[in-house]
């Protein structure tokens, strides 16, 4: 097992996700224009990609448990390259509607195995793996949007697809070469039995149901930025399309930067410890957050405010997400889809937030920062209270 290899493979994999979503939004608006439907139409498409994906978790996380790991992310490649495929040949609305969920929910049965390998090779080290992984998978985020539009200019928005396609089957090549199956404990229960019985067994976890928690908030955080930033950036602070897409990539590079932070310091201090400084330097910059944007101090000082916060989140998650697995060995496939499906599910609580309160200036995301790292700070300190019982 060379991890030099198996690493960025592991990145790849869980890479198609960020860029079925990100790499058609400059396109959203052609796509409409030519199949003779509207804007809103086709943004429901990105709404029901991430409930195939989340559909797609539960559903392959207690199979990634049962049978063999490599065969199911073949099988969920292979789903995803060809509904890519299907995709760039859509002529009506339904059709790419349909499309969409099945490409998010074969796409998750790739996505499910990667975390369950990391454990297996990583063991007590789990963050580190985590790390990386999602440093290298960092990338797809970060070039996704301007390769999609700039695949639009040389060629057709159905290029996108095309491109994905040919991603995913070159990525499905690595991994039949590539891919290594981890030491399996399968259950004997068969059918719906097999995934009542998975879930009860990490959904009763004491010891994972509060990182779980963290998890949650901490994907609310993310989502708040992701759904948030446009408005503060481009219609608060009115910065130019170009400059936004400068100030966007400050905040990837701040989660790169919080990985690999985390890689060379995790082995010696502990997912818990790092997760406890993470949390309490994302404390400080969400209040300070609050305080740029209670006191209209201006762009700038919101910038610089936002990054180490997002590199905060960023080392969070990693250690959250490696203790949760770390306490289900033989279950880390199930673990993932319950990490995953909340995640999404804390997240798809932003957007109705957000038309509630209709935000005229930066401080309701502010304040909704702050709320997700209070909620982070409250499990933790109830993890905490429940391993001194």
């Amino acid at each position: 097992m060379n991890n030099r290899i198996l690493l960025p493979l592991l990145a790849s994999i869980v890479a198609i996700t960020p860029l079925a979503v990100d790499m058609y939004l400059p396109a959203m608006l052609t796509i409409a224009n030519e199949l003779n439907t509207s804007m809103e139409n086709v943004q429901v498409s990105l709404s029901l990609y991430l409930a195939g994906y989340a559909l797609g978790m539960l559903v392959f996380g207690p199979l990634a448990d049962q049978y063999a790991r490599r065969k199911l992310a073949l099988f969920g490649l292979g789903g995803f390259a060809l509904t890519s495929v299907g995709l760039a040949l859509c002529t009506e609305i339904e059709q790419f509607w349909l499309l969409r969920v099945l490409q998010a929910f074969t796409g998750a049965a790739a996505t499910v195995v990667v975390p369950g390998i990391v454990r297996h090779l990583y063991q007590e080290h789990t963050a580190k793996g985590m790390s990386y992984v999602s440093m290298i998978m960092m990338i797809a985020p970060l070039v996704a949007p301007t390769v999609g539009a700039g695949l639009m200019v040389l060629w057709h928005w159905t290029a996108i697809f095309w491109v994905l396609a040919a991603y995913a089957l070159l990525t499905l090549i690595w991994s039949y070469y590539q891919l290594i199956d981890i030491p399996l404990k399968p259950s004997s229960k068969r059918g719906l039995a097999l995934f009542i019985d998975n879930y009860k067994v990490v959904l009763g976890e004491p010891k994972a149901r509060f990182d779980i928690i963290t998890s949650m908030a901490v994907s609310f955080g993310f989502f708040c930025f992701l759904t948030s930033v446009p408005f503060v950036y481009l219609e608060y602070f009115q910065v130019s399309e170009q400059w936004f897409g400068v100030l966007f990539a400050c905040n990837i590079i701040a989660l790169t930067l919080g990985n690999l932070i985390n890689t060379r310091l995790v082995t010696r201090l502990g997912s818990r410890k790092m997760l406890y400084l993470s949390l309490a330097l994302g404390l400080v910059c969400a209040l300070l957050l609050n305080a740029v944007s209670y006191f209209h101090w201006g762009l700038y000082p919101t910038v610089f405010t936002i990054a180490p916060l997002m590199m905060c989140l960023g080392v969070i998650a990693s250690n959250a997400d490696a203790l949760i697995l770390l306490a289900f060995e033989h279950k880390s496939g199930t673990a993932t889809a319950v990490i995953g499906t909340l995640r999404f599910g804390s997240g798809a609580l932003v957007g109705p937030l957000l038309a509630i309160i209709q935000p005229q200036d930066a401080k309701a995301f502010s304040v909704m920062m702050l709320g997700a790292i209070v909620l982070t700070l409250f499990a933790q300190y109830r993890q905490k209270q429940q391993s001194l019982q």
